[in-house]
């Protein structure tokens, strides 16, 4: 699965294909406590010492503007299945590295865009071998609208970071509020996995986060790069 996002400031496109799609969990203290509100399983309310990593599948991937589709077959997986929006910063990688020391990690990096991490919780909360199937149903990764390159924004953590559902502000936060900073944690990761060029780190998401139903439409903004907009519909039987 691949994508093209336009860069910023540019007639350029780049195309989004990437070897890997990790992602974090609970980077915003705030967050944190209202995970245990909504009762994420394993989760105690406490600030994590380290990165919660999680990984998505390539089909995961989806585009500003196309839809986000809640499968028919979670009606058999609960009575009420709750798939929730879940607004993030999302680092692009641009070039290959193992041990990429922190002070160093963001020269690393070739952009930002904006990323919904759609989540469903009843499979996110029943799976024993992890977040991984709740986190990558068909689309639920959607991207965009458009790359930042690191020239036009040299630190990550001055994004106001907003996330609306059919016109209501429902997250409203800032980058600098992260725990675990991006340079951070692509030295953290890179400790485990080598990062190749194109590969995508969905960096956390702040509290608010709710659920979708079909006929919603949500939009993601993060200042600078513009609105990540998806509706939301339920899938053709």
């Amino acid at each position: 699965m691949s994508l093209t996002l336009p860069i910023i400031g540019t007639t350029d496109a780049y195309e989004v294909s990437p070897s890997k799609i990790l992602a974090v969990g609970l980077n915003y203290r705030a967050h944190v406590q209202e995970s245990e509100s909504i009762k994420i399983r394993g989760l105690s309310g406490e600030e994590p010492e380290e990165p919660v990593l999680f990984n998505m599948t390539q089909n995961a991937l989806n585009s500003s503007g196309s839809p986000i589709v809640l499968p028919t077959l979670l009606s058999h997986v609960s009575a009420s299945p709750r798939t929730d929006y879940e607004g993030e910063l999302v680092v692009v990688m641009g070039r290959d590295g193992k041990n990429i020391p922190e002070e160093k990690a963001l020269d690393w990096v070739l952009g930002y865009t904006c990323g919904n991490d759609v989540s469903q919780r009843d499979l996110q909360n029943s799976d024993r071998s992890g977040w991984f199937r709740g986190k990558s149903l068909d689309g639920f990764a959607p991207i965009g609208p458009a790359l930042m390159l690191t020239s036009s924004c040299p630190d990550p953590s001055q994004l106001a970071i907003t996330t609306r559902l059919n016109g209501t502000v429902v997250q409203a936060a800032h980058t600098h509020e992260m725990i675990f900073s991006v340079s951070h944690l692509i030295a953290y990761i890179s400790q485990y996995f080598t990062l190749k060029a194109g590969d995508l780190i969905f960096t956390g998401t702040p509290s608010g986060v709710g659920p979708l139903a079909p006929g919603d439409h949500v939009e993601v903004e993060i200042e600078g790069i513009g609105v990540l907009s998806n509706p939301v519909v339920a899938e053709e039987q």
